[in-house]
C-alpha cells in the first residue's frame, strides 16, 4: 500500500516501508483520484498493490476496529464474520439506477434518471463524504489480466471490508494498473459508505461496526462507463466489479463491441467416453443455480467442474464459435440452503479463507446458517449478534447471508477455468422455477427460438409476499435486474449475435427441476440427478438424432432417452414431466404477448414470429388426437396474470 496526499493542504502519513511506488504514468487515473479526493475530503488515499500483505494489513484494521470477527482457526483457518447493519443485507433495487441519456434506452425494467441531474445529486451526497476515512484505489481486472476477453477498472471505495472482498472476487493490483496506464480502457467505478467520521466543523464521531448510510444509490452511466454507489456496503451495491460492471456497464460494451456479458454460470461435462462439453447456463434466483455450478454426478463415468458460478461473458472467437470465460475470481454465494446434502462442493470451498456476512455465530467459533446442518445448534449469536436457541421464530443467520471466497478453492474448480482466451462453448440452458406445464427438458429448435425462450422464463409465485402464488414472475435470460439498456434492444442483440455465429451457434435448451404432481411433491429428484439431462444434452451435441422428438414446445427426450435407470420414478411421473396443457400454455402465449407489449416496438419481429409459431403448434396439438408428450385431459389454465 501507498499513502499518498489527498489534498495539496493537508499532511498525511508517510508511506509504509516496502509498498509499492505510487504510481506516477497514470495520469488519467491520478486525475480522477485527485478530484474525487477533494470532493470526500478523506484523511488519506492509499493505493492497493493486491499483495498478500495489503490482505493482512487490511484484516488487522477491520479486526482492531471491531468490523470483523475472527474464526476459531482450527475449523475455519484465514476465515472472519462480518455483521451488516440491519438497514444493509441486500441488493436495493429500488434505488439501483441506469442513466444513460436517453430514458428510451434504459427500457421499462430499470430506474432511470437523467445523468446531468444524477450527478447534480450525486455531487452532494459524496462531498465530505469520506472525511476521517481512508479512500482506497482499487485497480483491479474482471477476467485474467491481459486475456483477450477480459476488461480493467478502478474502483475507488472507504471501505477496507470491500477492498479485502475485492481481493477475493476479482484480479486486483499492479498488473491490471500498468494496462490501464498503457492506454487500455477501463471502467470508473466511485464507492462511499456515506458515514463521514468527521463534521465540516471538524466534530469527530466514533464508527460504528458496518457504516452505511439510510440514503443509497447505485447509480450506472453506461456511455461514460462509470458506477457511482452510495450508503451501502453490502454485496453487489459495494462490490462494483460485480453486478454493476460485470452485468450492468458490461452488457451495455458488449452490444456496442458485439458479444455478450450474462448472468450465467459455467462448467465442463464430461462423458465416460472423455469427450467434454462446456455448457453456459441462465437461471433466476432460487431455481438451483450454484447446485449446478458445482453438480457431483451420480451417474458413474461423468463428471462436472466448475468454471463459474455466477457471470460469464461469451464472445465469437477466430475459429467462429462462441467462447466463454468467467470474469470474476472468486464466490459471493448465498449461505442458508448449502449444505452437505445439497452442493458438498461449496461446503468444502469453504473450509478456510472465507469471510462470511451475516451468518450465524457457534459458541466454539464456527460460522452456521440454516439448511448447513440438519439440526440446528443448541445456542448461537444470531447475524444480529443476540443469543438464539431453536424454536425462537426467527433466522439464526440471515435469509441473504453470504460467503466470499476464492473461486481456486473449488474442489471442482476446472484446470481451464482462468484460460486467456476463454473455453468454446457447446450449449447454453436456461432455467426457472415452474411447478406446471414447463417440462423438466427441451431444445430449442434453432438460436431464434433459444432467444424466444430465455427471453420467456419465468419463476411460480411461491408465497403470498411474493405476489399472487403460481402467478409467473419474469426474469428474461435471468437478466432483469441487470441489463444496463433497454431488454428489448437487448433481445435483439441476442439475435445480432446469433446471425453472426451461424451454424457454429451452441445449441440452446431449456430446464425445469421444479416440476411438481397434483399431490404437490417434485416429480425429479434434482441436485446430483440433474447430471442425467446434461447427459442427454450431450447426446444431441453429438447428434443423436434418435434420441428426441418433436413436440409444440421444442424437442424433448424420445422414450427410453433420458437414463432414469435407479429412480424412484414411475412411468406416470415421467410422463407428467413431459406433459403439456395446450389450453394452459395458449394463456400462457397470452401472458407473453403482453409481456412483449410492455417494451413496444422495440421487441424485435423474431421474437414475434416464435410466438405466431409457438400458437400455431399448440393449435395443431390440441386438434390432433394422441399427439406425443400433449396432456391428455385439458384443464382451466392455472396461470394468473
Amino acid at each position: 500500500m501507498t499513502i499518498l496526499e489527498a489534498r495539496p493542504e493537508r499532511t498525511v502519513a508517510a508511506a509504509a516501508p516496502g509498498s509499492a511506488p505510487i504510481p506516477e504514468a497514470a495520469a488519467d487515473v491520478r486525475a480522477w483520484v485527485d478530484q474525487v479526493a477533494a470532493l470526500t475530503q478523506p484523511d488519506r488515499v492509499v493505493w492497493c498493490d493486491g499483495s498478500d500483505r495489503e490482505r493482512h494489513e487490511l484484516t488487522q484494521v477491520l479486526l482492531d476496529e471491531g468490523k470483523l470477527i475472527r474464526l476459531n482457526g482450527e475449523y475455519r483457518p484465514g476465515s472472519y464474520l462480518a455483521r451488516s447493519d440491519p438497514d444493509d443485507v441486500a441488493r436495493v433495487e429500488s434505488r439501483t439506477f441506469i442513466c444513460s441519456r436517453d430514458r428510451d434506452d434504459a427500457g421499462p425494467t430499470n430506474n432511470w434518471v437523467a445523468p446531468d441531474e444524477m450527478k447534480s445529486e450525486l455531487l452532494e451526497r459524496f462531498e465530505g463524504s469520506m472525511r476521517g476515512r481512508t479512500l482506497y484505489v482499487v485497480p483491479f481486472s474482471m477476467g485474467p489480466v491481459g486475456g483477450r476477453l477480459s476488461k480493467l477498472g478502478v474502483q475507488l471505495t472507504d471501505s477496507a471490508y470491500v477492498v479485502l472482498s475485492m481481493h477475493i472476487m476479482t484480479r486486483v493490483g499492479t498488473a491490471p494498473l500498468a494496462l490501464v496506464e498503457a492506454g487500455q480502457p477501463w471502467v470508473k467505478a466511485l464507492h462511499s459508505v456515506g458515514c463521514p467520521l468527521v463534521d465540516a466543523d471538524g466534530t469527530r464521531h466514533p464508527d460504528s461496526e458496518w457504516p452505511c448510510n439510510p440514503e443509497k444509490y447505485i447509480a450506472h452511466f453506461p456511455e461514460t462507463r462509470e458506477i457511482w454507489s452510495f450508503g451501502s456496503g453490502y454485496g453487489g451495491n459495494a462490490l462494483l466489479g460485480k453486478k454493476s460492471f460485470a452485468l450492468r456497464i458490461a452488457s451495455v460494451i458488449a452490444r456496442d463491441e458485439g458479444w455478450l456479458a450474462e448472468h450465467m454460470l459455467l462448467i465442463k461435462l464430461t462423458s465416460p467416453a472423455g469427450r467434454r462439453f462446456h455448457i453456459a447456463a441462465a437461471f433466476p434466483s432460487a431455481c438451483g443455480k450454484t447446485n449446478l455450478a458445482m453438480l457431483r454426478s451420480t451417474l458413474p463415468g461423468w463428471s462436472v467442474e466448475t468454471l463459474g458460478d455466477d457471470i460469464a461473458w461469451l464472445r465469437q472467437g477466430e475459429d467462429g464459435r462462441l467462447w466463454a470465460i468467467n470474469p470474476e475470481a472468486g464466490f459471493f454465494g448465498v449461505a442458508p440452503g448449502t449444505g452437505e446434502a445439497t452442493n458438498p462442493n461449496a461446503i468444502e470451498t469453504i473450509w478456510g479463507n472465507t469471510i462470511f456476512t451475516n451468518a450465524a455465530l457457534t459458541d466454539d467459533g464456527d460460522v452456521w446458517w440454516e439448511g448447513m446442518t440438519e439440526t440446528a445448534p443448541t445456542h448461537l449469536v444470531d447475524w444480529k449478534g443476540e443469543d438464539w436457541t431453536p424454536g425462537l421464530g426467527r433466522p439464526a443467520a440471515h435469509p441473504n447471508a453470504r460467503f466470499t471466497v476464492s473461486a481456486a478453492q473449488c474442489p471442482s474448480i476446472a484446470d481451464d477455468w482462468e484460460a486467456h482466451d476463454g473455453v468454446p462453448l457447446d450449449a447454453i440452458i436456461f432455467g426457472g422455477r415452474r411447478a406446471s406445464n414447463v417440462p423438466l427438458v427441451v431444445e430449442a429448435r434453432d438460436w431464434e427460438h433459444g432467444v424466444f425462450l430465455g427471453a420467456t422464463i419465468a419463476s411460480e409465485q411461491t408465497a403470498a409476499a411474493e405476489g399472487a402464488v403460481g402467478a409467473l414472475r419474469r426474469d428474461p435470460f435471468a437478466m432483469l435486474p441487470f441489463c444496463g439498456y433497454n431488454m428489448a434492444d437487448y433481445w435483439a442483440h441476442w439475435v445480432s449475435v446469433g446471425r453472426r455465429l451461424g451454424a457454429k451457434a451452441p445449441k440452446v435448451f431449456q430446464v425445469n427441476w421444479f416440476r411438481k404432481g397434483d399431490d404437490g411433491r417434485y416429480l425429479w429428484p434434482g441436485f446430483g440427478d440433474n447430471i442425467r439431462v446434461l447427459a442427454w444434452i450431450a447426446a444431441r451435441l453429438e447428434g443423436a438424432d434418435a434420441s428426441a422428438e418433436d413436440g409444440p414446445l421444442g424437442r424433448v427426450p424420445a422414450p427410453g432417452a433420458l437414463d432414469v435407470s435407479g429412480l424412484d420414478l414411475t412411468d406416470a411421473d415421467l410422463d407428467e414431466l413431459f406433459a403439456i396443457d395446450a389450453a394452459a400454455w395458449q394463456a400462457e402465449a397470452d401472458l407473453t404477448e403482453e409481456f412483449f407489449d410492455g417494451f413496444g416496438s422495440r421487441v424485435p419481429a423474431e421474437l414475434h414470429a416464435q410466438l405466431a409459431e409457438l400458437r400455431s403448434r399448440l393449435a395443431a396439438a390440441a386438434g390432433s388426437a394422441g399427439s406425443a408428450g400433449l396432456a391428455a385431459t385439458v384443464a382451466a389454465p392455472e396461470v394468473e396474470a
